[in-house]
Parts: C-alpha cells; structure tokens; sequence
C-alpha cells in the first residue's frame, strides 16, 4: 500500500477571477492557511474571457494538486467544479463577487476570506450533486454543461441575457432589477412538452421554468424549500402567472410563506393547511427533459448560454467534493 501524503507534500492550486477579487489581499489569505497547514507553495491560476476557469482547473489538475480553489463569482465556481466534476480533487470555496449561490446553499461563510481559505485546506470533504444538462441549439447540435444550483430558461434567463455587466459590477444583484423590466417588455409566454424521470410528455403554457439543485437566492430568498443538494433529485417549478394577480401569488408563495412562514413551526402549520396556487407548479425528479416550440434563452447558475430547442436535464448524484468547515453537519 503506498504511504499517505504527507502535509508538505500537498500541494493545491487556486483558480481566480482578477476582476472580482482583491489580489493582495487574496495571496495573504492563502499564505496564512498555506503555512498553517504545512502544505507546499500553492499553485495560481488566473480566469480570463476565453478561459473562465475550465482550462486551467485541468491545468491544476494535472500537476495532481489536492485540491483547487475558486475566487471570483458564480461563473468561476461553475466553471471549476465543471471540471472538477467527478475526479475526486475537492472544490475549496473563496466567495467573491455577488451571488456566491453555493456557499449560500451550503450555510458557507461569505465574508470571511482567512476562514474560508483556511477550510480549503484543513476542511474536510463534503460529496454533493451536480446537474448537467445537454443543450440541443436549433441547428441540431448538441452541448453539454454542468450546474451547481439552477437552471432556466424564460423570463429567468431572459433577465440574466439582459443584465447589463457594467451595472452589475457596481451595484449586484440589483442590477438585476433592471434586467427584469426589460425582459417584461417581451412576450414571455413559452409552450412547452416535459417528461419527469421517463414519464409520458405532457404539455404546458409557461412563463419560466426552474430545475433546481438547491434552493437559496442572494437576499435570503428561498425559491425551492425541499430542494437538497446531496439528495439526487432535482426540485423543479415552473411559473405560470394570469396577470397581475398570478405574480402576486407567487411574490406571496416565494416571498411570505418560503421566506417567512417556513421559518417557524406555527408558519409550517399555517402552509400546511393553505392551498397551493395554479401561478406556480412544483415538480420532483432526477432526470428533465424539456422541449420547446421555439428557440429560447437558458441560463445556468446565473450565466447566460445562448439559445435551446430543448434541454435535457440529469443529476450526477455526489459527483463534487466540496471543502467544508470540520465541525460543520452536513
């Protein structure tokens, strides 16, 4: 059997966005947790336009690091669990940007950079799901992705498609609040045939569909409260509003009862004995699959990826290793 690596001789690599992250500040984290843990001098790797983290994960990986690390946003996280997906190499989680949806979904600290540097290295292994999805583009062609938290397509993703760059380095998440006005202006009615884990196809008018991962959104809102990361399954809703009156059934269901409700035993109670609303439908499965009459916008953990005519959407159950606190429960 051969001897177990030993701390000075384990390496990990560090995979950054230079654009959301402060540098300096970032390479004295790591020195600390580095030198606390004995470990070797780490590896850096930095994103760019053309390589927003994939490339140079493979990189890091085949220098046979033990685990990579990712700063920057949502879209560098993917990207390096994408990677990542099913080696067995741990993600290690340095939240930066505005989202940072996974370590949201998995109670992670968000603004402590030394203690989440310091989980990658002496953190233990956490196995969660995946979801990957097979685009199909309207010319024939077929792609395939990977996810950590949501995938849409709809209105979602046409705010995300229309999401200006410039005013979300400024102002976040609320950049999104323009987005959804200019996504309103069009028609958002999409005519769609799905199928849950083999099921027969069925046929529905919708505005926007979900599948889900894990639940969370940035400002505590809870989209998906059964969804669970490490269970393989995939929590799905989609939105079918009639109007003004529909959205407000969903701003009530998403909003009141799953961001306030939910949160007590009495508020538990209280949703137990209320009705479900038609403006929202929730669905359970490992496998989606979902076709279009037309051409539509997707978008996958935040980050637009063009147009489908149909998506394919499976879990890889426990596919990723995650660095988490050691005294953290799963």
């Amino acid at each position: 059997m051969a001897a177990a690596r030993t701390n000075s001789s384990k390496t990990a690599a560090i995979v950054y966005n230079p654009i959301k992250v402060n540098l300096k500040v970032l390479r004295a984290a790591v020195k600390a947790s580095e030198s606390e843990a004995g470990w070797a001098p780490t590896i850096w790797f930095e994103t760019t336009v053309e390589d927003p983290g994939g490339g140079v994960t493979a990189k890091a990986l085949e220098a046979k690091v033990d685990v990579v690390m990712a700063a920057g946003g949502d879209g560098t996280v993917r990207a390096v669990a994408e990677a990542l997906r099913g080696t067995g190499v741990p993600i290690g989680l340095l939240p930066s940007g505005t989202g940072n949806l996974l370590a949201r979904n998995m109670s992670l600290s968000l603004d402590d950079l030394p203690g989440s540097a310091r989980t990658a290295f002496l953190g233990r292994n956490r196995g969660v799901d995946m979801g990957v999805v097979e685009a199909e583009r309207a010319d024939g062609s077929r792609e395939s992705f990977a996810f950590l938290v949501m995938a849409g397509l709809g209105l979602d993703a046409q705010m995300v498609a229309n999401t200006n760059p410039a005013l979300k380095a400024r102002v976040g998440w609320l950049a999104y609040v323009d987005a959804i006005v200019r996504s309103l202006r069009d028609h958002n009615s999409l005519r769609v045939r799905y199928s849950v884990d083999g099921s027969p196809p069925r046929s529905a008018s919708v505005n926007t569909v979900l599948v889900g991962n894990c639940g969370t959104l940035p400002g505590n809102i809870l989209l998906l409260p059964e969804a669970t990361i490490d269970d393989g399954i995939f929590d799905i809703v989609a939105f079918r509003p009639r109007g003004f009156v529909g959205w407000a059934q969903i701003w009530v269901k998403i909003v009141w009862e799953n961001g306030v409700l939910r949160r007590s035993s009495v508020g538990r109670k209280i949703i137990s004995m209320s009705r479900e609303v038609r403006a929202l439908r929730y669905l359970k499965g490992s496998e989606f699959v979902l076709r279009l009459e037309r051409p539509e916008e997707f978008e996958l953990d935040g980050d637009a990826f063009g147009e489908a005519i149909a998506l394919n959407a499976h879990v890889d159950h426990l596919s990723l290793v995650v660095k988490v606190p050691q005294d953290q429960l799963s």
